[in-house]
């Protein structure tokens, strides 16, 4: 198998001259590493650059941090003697004070191709404090794990925006971060001073465990590539309280309640249209969060076909099986969630503030989908001028 090169190893071939000159600073994780597992800030150091200030993401700089507003602070990077910015604790956006230390931001973040995951809304604020600070921001690509093909889902309601939410994309976007940084900078206006530095050997159909590459986690709860292809439906159980299966080893994959009656469940499933995949029963018992130590009867979902297996009409086609299933247990999960403390948790994963609603009267999930096909037709013509693989 021929091993994709990343942003990082673009970079490192060019070596230009600003990167010795400047005083650079990294946004970056535990899983900001090239194909040997060499992490970039020791790369960028290797290679002579002048780092000055390194920043953290969501789930901390080690990603050790759990989520839903569970913090992470600054410190100093001990080796290097730099501070170690967290982007996810007093502020999410870098400060003036924060961006005072460098010239230009390297970002290489591990995106998963879901609208709500964090990285993405990270990367805008970024881009926007850019313009004002007048920092030039440089983009190192790394692959979409669920691939680059297919897109899916409502596209984000701006009265819905949050953290999980930030510009109008799809649940399931396609895109890379390159490629979201381009689009966020150009067709949302930002036009923040921004380089890409693309990948060698990715196609838009390549799957994380085609690249050649090690999986390291960017969140605790994304152990695998198999779990960040169910992600980007399971991510919405985070608004009820069903258990997306956190606390568990297989989390997102792996799903219930105590309450949930398999049976029932499957009697309102048209499992002929839930393609690309196989619900086996389980049982388990989450060690945290939701349902912490209860036993949870549910299922666990197998991708047998990515090609085939639609993610969000998977998810939410599971969420109204279990509404008619089980009227009086279910529930949403009330506020606060990811800094929102007025709306329901559902409504800033879903971007929709009426989607939940045509969920409980029993709208099919097919009905909806040809709902949001003029939308994502749109989308799809929007990112065509930032796409940088075939």
């Amino acid at each position: 198998m021929v091993q994709v090169q990343l942003g990082i190893d673009n970079l490192l071939a060019d070596k230009p001259a600003w990167l010795r000159s400047a005083r650079i600073g990294l946004l970056a994780n535990q899983a900001s590493v090239d194909g040997r597992l060499r992490h970039t800030r020791d790369l960028l150091v290797e290679a002579g650059a002048n780092l000055a200030a390194i920043f953290a993401p969501q789930h901390g700089y080690f990603g050790e941090q759990q989520a839903n507003m569970i913090e992470s602070d600054n410190f100093t990077d001990e080796q290097l003697g730099i501070p170690v910015f967290s982007l996810y604790g007093e502020t999410r956006r870098p400060t003036p004070d924060m961006l005072a230390h460098i010239d230009i931001l390297i970002i290489d973040l591990q995106e998963v191709g879901t609208r709500v995951y964090t990285f993405g809304t990270t990367l805008a604020l970024c881009l926007e404090a850019a313009v004002d600070h007048d920092v030039k921001v440089v983009v190192l690509d790394r692959p979409n794990p669920i691939g680059g093909v297919r897109v899916e889902g409502n596209l984000l309601e701006m009265e819905r925006r949050s953290f999980v939410g930030y510009f109008p994309l799809p649940m399931r976007h396609g895109l890379t971060m390159a490629e979201m940084a381009l689009l966020f900078n150009q067709a949302f206006d930002i036009s923040a001073p921004l380089e890409v530095r693309a990948m060698a050997g990715w196609t838009r159909a390549m799957l994380y465990r085609q690249t050649g590459l090690y999986w390291v986690p960017p969140s605790p709860n994304l152990p695998t590539p198999e779990s960040t292809l169910v992600y980007p439906g399971q991510v919405v159980l985070e608004g009820t309280n069903l258990s997306e299966g956190r606390g568990t080893t297989t989390p997102f994959e792996l799903w219930g309640s105590p309450y949930l009656k398999q049976e029932l469940v499957l009697k309102h499933l048209d499992l002929a249209k839930l393609t690309g995949l196989v619900l086996r029963p389980a049982f388990f018992q989450p060690t945290f969060d939701k349902w912490n130590g209860e036993v949870c009867v549910g299922f666990h979902i197998h991708v047998s076909d990515p090609a085939t297996y639609r993610p969000y009409a998977t998810s939410l086609s599971l969420i109204e099986a279990v509404l008619a299933a089980h009227p009086e247990d279910f529930d949403w999960y009330p506020p606060p969630y990811e800094y929102e403390f007025h709306h329901l948790p559902v409504e800033i994963i879903l971007g929709s503030a009426t989607l939940h609603k045509q969920l409980e009267v029993g709208v099919s999930v097919s009905e909806l989908e040809r709902s949001w096909e003029p939308k994502l037709t749109e989308f799809r013509r929007a990112c065509g001028p930032y796409l940088l693989y075939s």
